[in-house]
């Protein structure tokens, strides 16, 4: 079966992940993938990733969960954009996620990154998820 919105079957993987105390999961490579990955491990949501090849021209990201006192790190995962309705916002209209103890992951023309070095960057773009 073909998944039609990749973001949030990565985010269902991580949550189920999480929900099951495993060390580790794994979802399939793409480069909006792995730089959602890269945002979520600079802002400690998750422990590491990396990439694996299974064999020639199939990549999988293997993505290292964490934890504290027992729990997931990641509380609250919501997918804002998805296939049927885009959601894009100026950097000014971005509200705060959980009064910034949340973030928000956004794409942009300098590249993806949370609202908090968008806001530093000045660039607002499509508002793909929120984390807490």
């Amino acid at each position: 079966m073909a998944v039609t919105d990749p973001i949030a079957d990565m985010l269902a993987t991580i949550r189920n992940g999480q929900q099951a105390k495993l060390a580790y999961t794994e979802t399939p490579y793409s480069q909006l993938r792995e730089q959602v990955l890269k945002v979520l491990e600079e802002e400690g949501y998750i422990s590491g990733i990396e990439q694996v090849e299974i064999r020639k021209g199939i990549k999988r990201l293997k993505i290292k969960l964490k934890y504290f006192e027992g729990q997931g790190a990641i509380k609250e995962m919501k997918k804002i954009s998805k296939p049927g309705r885009r959601v894009y916002k100026a950097i000014d209209d971005l509200q705060k996620f959980y009064n910034g103890l949340g973030i928000s992951i956004l794409s942009t023309s300098k590249g993806v990154m949370s609202d908090h070095r968008a806001r530093q960057e000045n660039v607002g773009g499509e508002v793909l998820c929120n984390v807490f």
